[in-house]
């Protein structure tokens, strides 16, 4: 990992970089899609944006990770989530900044909000088109997420993409092309970076709690085991025709936790419940979560599989994946 002071101020920003589409190049200024991501280190992303020079901030850089945000993995989270912990413990850093993937984007803010619950914002930032395009949009996101970071009171995990902040909880992506790719569902958005003066609509992410309590112990940090020993833990889908075959294979591999994207209000198909009842019964920890994109599922009385709330399968599927790591676990 390299680190790299780009401006002295009395108080620093940090500025993380992972890879994504935001470092990402392409043979051709006018693609926008054929391109490689995570090929600009951070240092390179950030000197092509001269309008950081009048942030105020001293800016610092660190390549945690330079990976497509599809090939995000355990070992990242756990060396990011460490880098973090270690600049936010600094005190004259303002706040941190993540130039991330826009695809697994909500799981890494997710993750990091349940590890670290900072009290200094960690801000998650990203781009649709890549560096090498005609009209990059990665430069004004950069620029929003300091913003974001060196606001007055910001807190916790979030992320900012196309003027908006968005909360670790809420955030998830929802469109495949477009720069505004992203949305909080019925939560909606916690501010917009207008002008580069942030405008709060709500409060900041805070706390822990992801699931009710009853299905396992608090989440705790995942720095206490190597990233190569973390549980297993996959998604399942309910659809029509869905069998139990899939859950009686994983099962079959030592699968650790299992999550369901339910339809609706955490309905699953007969055949498969049938298929997660078992499973649950051998040890592995069940969890449901609705493959619907707006609300949350409310328990039906007599409910035999626990469910995540309003937290997307790919949340949930952290969640559970936290709290198997938990020493507290029951």
């Amino acid at each position: 990992m390299s680190e790299k002071s780009v401006e002295t101020s009395t108080a620093r920003i940090v500025v993380l970089g992972t890879g994504g589409t935001i470092a990402g190049t392409s043979a051709t200024a006018g693609d926008n899609i054929g391109y490689t991501a995570a090929q600009v280190g951070v240092d390179q992303l950030l000197e092509a944006i001269p309008a950081l020079a009048r942030s105020g901030y001293g800016i610092v850089t660190e390549q945690v990770a330079q990976v497509d945000s599809k090939d995000m993995d355990f070992a990242v989270w756990q060396a990011l989530a460490g880098r973090v912990a270690h600049w936010l413990a600094q005190d004259d850093v303002a706040g941190v900044v993540i130039t991330h993937g826009t695809d697994t984007l909500e799981e890494t803010a997710l993750f990091l909000q349940a590890v670290l619950d900072p009290a200094k914002p960690v801000v998650l930032t990203c781009a649709m088109r890549p560096a090498s395009s005609l009209s990059p949009d990665g430069p004004q996101n950069v620029l929003d997420a300091v913003a974001v970071a060196g606001s007055a009171g910001a807190r916790g995990v979030v992320a900012v993409c196309a003027g908006v902040v968005h909360g670790a909880f809420d955030v998830q992506k929802v469109h495949t092309y477009r720069l505004d790719a992203f949305g909080s569902g019925d939560a909606g958005p916690v501010g917009y970076v207008e002008e580069g003066a942030l405008r709060l609509l709500r409060a900041w992410p805070s706390g822990r709690s992801l699931v009710p309590a009853g299905i396992a112990g608090k989440v705790v940090g995942a720095s206490a085991v190597a990233a190569a020993d973390w549980p297993r833990v996959e998604i399942v889908m309910s659809h029509a025709g869905a069998g139990a075959g899939l859950v009686e294979a994983l099962v079959a591999q030592g699968v650790a936790g299992l999550v369901v994207a339910t339809t609706g209000n955490g309905t699953v198909h007969h055949a498969l419940e049938a298929g997660l009842l078992a499973a649950q019964a051998q040890g592995v920890q069940v969890l449901r979560a609705t493959r619907c994109t707006g609300g949350r599922i409310l328990t039906t009385p007599g409910a035999v599989l626990p469910d995540a709330g309003s937290l997307s399968p790919v949340k949930a599927r952290v969640a559970l994946l936290l709290m198997l790591l938990s020493p507290a676990r029951t």
